[in-house]
């Protein structure tokens, strides 16, 4: 039997999550551990386990829900980042996709090169 992400489990309802904005497709809530004054995790309701499996349609809608999420949150005009981890050596600590949309403070930039232990 396939073990389920905290996402999937999370989609599922097995597990509550601080819902920012929810459609049929996709999901967007707060990150427990947020790096920045506004970090919000954003998923594909159906698993891929990283950017290279995504289908390219989906995408295409998951940009329009990420845009909204964006209004939403009062960020749109003042900016934001948008990080997805892909992989290991990218980085990515849960095997479901996600965006990290990053806001609420002028956001510094660190360099993976230098520092691979940052997370952004």
């Amino acid at each position: 039997e396939k073990i389920m992400t905290i996402f999937e489990k999370i989609v599922a309802g097995e597990i509550p999550c601080n819902k920012v904005l929810e459609n049929d497709k996709f999901l967007a809530f707060n990150d427990i551990n947020p790096k920045a004054p506004i970090h919000i995790l954003i998923i594909p309701k159906k698993h891929f386990e990283n950017f290279q499996e995504m289908d390219g349609a989906l995408m295409g809608e998951m940009t329009k829900f990420i845009q909204e999420v964006a209004v939403l949150m009062g960020v749109d005009k003042s900016g934001y980042r948008l990080v997805t981890n892909c992989g290991e050596n990218g980085g990515q600590e849960v095997m479901h996709l996600h965006f990290h949309l990053l806001a609420g403070a002028k956001l510094g930039w660190v360099d993976a090169a230098t520092d691979p232990q940052s997370t952004f």
